[in-house]
């Protein structure tokens, strides 16, 4: 019988709780114990798993838990303090996006790792998207030639309940703003294939919340590679999300990645490299009470984590690599003054 990993998490909130439902389900890993500042969340999670240790302070569960793995699914403004602290009291460290609210959050993070030598890695899950993986498969391979630009546009809905119902949510100091939360994930796969971003103009603005953070933007970006390209994100979108879709315009190719969450592929013509038949796009949204989030890959996630564990070549996101992400963003945010 295959040895189960042991994982901690910290953060029973909607995030929080779809990864301890992977987890539940998993042959790889064991739950030893999760964190939470309120009882009843606490309380209800334990009633429906009933074996593993809660937890109300997180120094405690770091001093108390035998753990290969420590998850953080808390606000964006606590991903730094907890995993580092993580980090130093020598566990593995997988932090949700956003890896922190600033460069300088990402870099301090990344010191502590090399200085402990344990692992930090960060939940991008699109990244196993059956779409996104025919098209880093294409791009790898040179089939696309010289890519000239990309459009990328995020098109969500989030109304004043969504922010009431977390304090943490449209608060400039604790989420950061939009491009953290709902477009994170595509600023990801950006960087992750065209680059770092070099230049960035950006208009943002807050039409149709009471919040302190935008919910619309638009922001014509450079990449390091030369390729071109543009972003729109919005939680305006009028009663539901209607569109997270990514178009690569380049000498050899032109594909539309689209659906609500980078989940089917709306055109494909790559000279040469036509796509496999009968592909199952399996990929799926969260999905948090009344709304949808980016996929559900976090099963993937942890296989791949599980990989690791077993001396397998492995796939995931490193500290290092998901920097790129917070610095394009910030880079983003500044040129909108």
């Amino acid at each position: 019988m295959m040895k189960k990993n042991k994982i901690a998490l910290v953060g029973c909130g909607n995030i929080g709780k779809r990864h301890l439902a992977i987890l539940d389900a998993s042959s790889s890993f064991e739950i030893v114990g999760i964190c939470d500042l309120k009882p009843d969340v606490l309380a209800s999670q334990a009633k429906l798993y009933n074996y593993f240790k809660t937890f109300l302070n997180y120094q405690e569960m770091l001093k108390k838990v035998n753990a290969d793995i420590v998850a953080i699914c808390t606000p964006h403004a606590l991903h730094r303090e907890m995993s580092i602290e993580a980090l130093q009291s020598g566990f593995d460290v997988l932090c949700e996006k956003p890896m922190a609210m600033n460069e300088s959050q990402c870099k301090e993070m990344n010191k502590v790792q090399k200085q402990t030598n344990q692992n930090l890695w960060v939940v991008h899950q699109n990244r196993y998207n059956v779409p996104i993986k025919y098209t880093k498969e294409a791009i790898d391979l040179g089939k696309l030639g010289n890519i000239f630009m990309v459009q990328c546009n995020v098109v969500w809905n989030r109304n004043n309940e969504y922010y009431d119902q977390s304090s943490w949510r449209g608060n400039k100091s604790t989420e950061g703003g939009a491009l953290y939360t709902q477009a994170s994930h595509f600023v990801d796969l950006l960087t992750w294939w065209f680059g770092n971003v070099s230049k960035a103009q950006a208009k943002v603005d807050t039409k149709n919340h009471s919040i302190e953070i935008e919910d619309c933007g638009i922001s014509n970006l450079t990449f390091s590679s030369g390729v071109i390209g543009s972003l729109l994100w919005t939680t305006n979108a009028y009663s539901k999300n209607y569109e997270g879709s990514i178009t690569i315009i380049s000498e050899k190719g032109t594909i539309k990645i689209g659906g609500r969450y980078l989940n089917q592929i709306d055109y494909w013509d790559v000279e040469d490299y036509p796509l496999p038949e009968n592909i199952d796009f399996s990929d799926k949204p969260n999905t948090y009470d009344k709304y949808k989030g980016s996929s559900s890959n976090h099963d993937k996630l942890y296989d791949e984590i599980s990989k690791y564990y077993r001396g397998q070549p492995f796939d995931l996101v490193s500290g290092e690599e998901a920097m790129k992400t917070s610095q394009a963003i910030e880079l983003i945010y500044k040129s909108a003054g």
